[in-house]
């Protein structure tokens, strides 16, 4: 008896209706009903229901089927309800500078896309902590210092604008893992992260101002001739003196030494093997002004630095500071240094005009170059009217969801048509000993045919009805049976049961097989040419009533009961009476 009643776990849910649908539905359930008419049916319980659950449990489930449903037909994105940038009415802009420039001031007022506004969070890099994952979610944390109070923010910027340097050896500060991680989150930024990466070591850069040189010959571009020491142990001498010795990574003339003679560069050699890193030289020249080029976006500004003092670093001590015109061969170095790394959009170029009338290209500066002059209000609108431009070509109006996460519009649903996949064939409880594969809800008989040979198939499941199923369109078919497929299924169920055409009880329901065909029968079938079926076939012919009768309608449920019921008695008769 336990057998018999294994397969009731594989009976299909009743479709939807006012019936059969009651308010305490499971999730699967409620995943079968429309998405409009989900939320009004758990709105409206029954009375009973009210009394037996209290207020909060209500509202819980409520919420969470109404969230449910709607996640399942795809009206609501999962990564947008997720990320709380899907609301905000504002784009996040993280400034890295000191805090002696007020950029939120500087950005008050501007918008993205003409409706979003700019909210500006500034801090140095070493107040600056983030986390990033591949999926492209990130966080930044920030630990600053208001008035005296320690204040720890976590926001999830959507564009950088970095304006300090991220590596110094003379500082000792080493922020490119920061960099990093901003490259790894995927954040735009102005400059570029990759080419603020590249910015951190002074010979790298040189590098690619020696390929400009090559490319542009000396009379465009006249650079300075430099040598690179990787370490200490090939500094031995130099051909001429004096030289300018250049010890790692460093920025506003620090590391910077002006050696006369072979004794004082050997010295300097020493030094450079207790660093451990590499150095540079360059002939010494007798400058009468430095030139500074600037480009910040589309615009243009050059400067002009005499020394007062008469240090030979004019940006050491007293100098004056002028701003001189912008001739077309100052517009070609910076345009063409704008170049390098993917593009810069904030860069500046430096140059010693000689007293021998030459001009000397020795450097290039990113984004953390520092503004000087008269103009530097200015010049921070040029930086902020850049970033609004790029916010605007690098950000979307609405949030872009990760295209790995899936959405709830990749399932279909359970009420919609869908092609049957014979590969994918929904888990099922396994058959008794004896008993035919089940077939599964919502598939046709032709899915099973290859196991055949394996298994003996019910009546109701038989090569016979396979036979009959052309009549059926083989399009796709849904868990709830279709009503012109009520009619056959009776005529079928009723022909193999039984000789009437009707399904009626009959004393001799062992004389099933003859109609059926053996072209491949099991081990343990007898010969379907036997006029009588052992017992276990009888009851698994009576149980194919049982499992056929699912496919019926909700309207013909409780007839199917009976006919089962009915068929089983037919079956025990059957069995004792031999």
């Amino acid at each position: 008896m336990t057998d018999l009643q294994r397969p009731e776990p594989q009976q299909p849910p009743p479709p939807p209706s006012a019936s059969s649908a009651p308010a305490s539905a499971s999730p699967a359930a409620e995943r079968r009903q429309p998405p409009q008419s989900a939320p009004p049916q758990q709105q409206q319980p029954p009375p009973q229901q009210q009394q037996q659950s209290t207020g909060s449990s209500f509202f819980s489930s409520l919420s969470n089927a109404v969230k449910q449903t709607a996640a399942s037909a795809g009206l609501v994105d999962p990564a947008s309800a997720v990320s709380s940038a899907a609301g905000r009415k504002f784009k996040l802009l993280l400034v890295i500078d000191e805090p002696h420039t007020d950029w939120a001031k500087a950005f008050r007022g501007k918008k993205v896309h003409g409706e979003y506004d700019i909210k500006v969070e500034q801090a140095e890099f070493s107040e600056i902590n983030l986390i990033a994952h591949a999926d492209g979610n990130y966080a930044v944390d920030i630990q600053v210092f208001r008035n005296g109070t320690k204040v720890v923010r976590s926001f999830r910027p959507d564009f950088v604008l970095v304006r300090q340097h991220s590596f110094s050896m003379a500082e000792n500060e080493d922020f490119r893992n920061l960099i990093i991680g901003m490259q790894y989150a995927g954040i735009p930024s102005v400059n570029s992260l990759e080419s603020i990466y590249n910015f951190c070591d002074k010979p790298w850069v040189f590098a690619q101002l020696v390929s400009v040189y090559k490319t542009l010959g000396p009379e465009k571009f006249p650079l300075i001739e430099q040598t690179f020491y990787p370490n200490h142990k090939e500094m031995l001498t130099m051909p001429t003196f004096p030289v300018v010795v250049k010890i790692g990574h460093a920025h506003s003339g620090m590391g910077k030494i002006k050696v006369d003679n072979h004794y004082d560069f050997q010295d300097i050699a020493s030094v450079v093997a207790l660093t451990q890193t590499y150095a540079t030289t360059e002939p010494f020249i007798d400058s009468k002004y430095d030139i500074r080029i600037q480009k910040i976006g589309s615009n243009y500004k050059a400067y002009m630095r005499t020394s007062i003092s008469g240090n030979w670093k004019t940006n050491t001590g007293s100098a004056m500071l002028e701003q001189i015109a912008m001739s077309d061969k100052y517009k070609l170095w910076v345009d063409t240094c704008s170049e390098i790394f993917g593009g810069l959009d904030i860069c500046a170029v430096k140059a010693v005009h000689g007293k021998d009338g030459k001009d000397y290209i020795f450097e290039v500066m990113d984004c953390a170059m520092p503004l000087i002059g008269e103009h530097q209000t200015e010049d921070r609108q040029h930086i902020t009217d850049l970033v609004v431009s790029k916010m605007n070509q690098m950000l979307s109006k609405t949030p872009i969801p990760s295209p790995q996460r899936p959405t709830a519009t990749q399932q279909p649903q359970s009420g919609s048509l869908k092609e049957p996949e014979p590969n994918k064939i929904p888990p099922q409880r396994p058959p008794p000993q004896g008993w035919g594969p089940v077939q599964p809800q919502g598939m046709q008989s032709q899915s099973q045919e290859p196991l055949q040979p394996q298994r003996m198939y019910p009546p109701g499941q038989s090569a016979k009805p396979s036979t009959s199923q052309p009549q059926r369109p083989p399009g796709p078919t849904t868990q709830q049976p279709r009503p012109q497929a009520q009619g056959p299924s009776s005529t079928r169920l009723s022909k193999e049961a039984e000789p009437q055409p009707q399904p009626q009880p009959q004393p001799q329901p062992a004389q099933q097989p003859a109609p059926q065909p053996a072209p491949q029968p099991a081990p343990q079938q007898k010969p379907q040419s036997h006029p009588q079926l052992n017992k276990s076939q009888s009851l698994t012919n009576a149980f194919s009533f049982t499992e056929s009768s699912f496919f019926r309608s909700s309207v013909n449920e409780d007839e199917a009961k009976a006919e089962t019921i009915r068929n089983l008695r037919k079956s025990f008769a059957s069995l004792f009476s031999d």
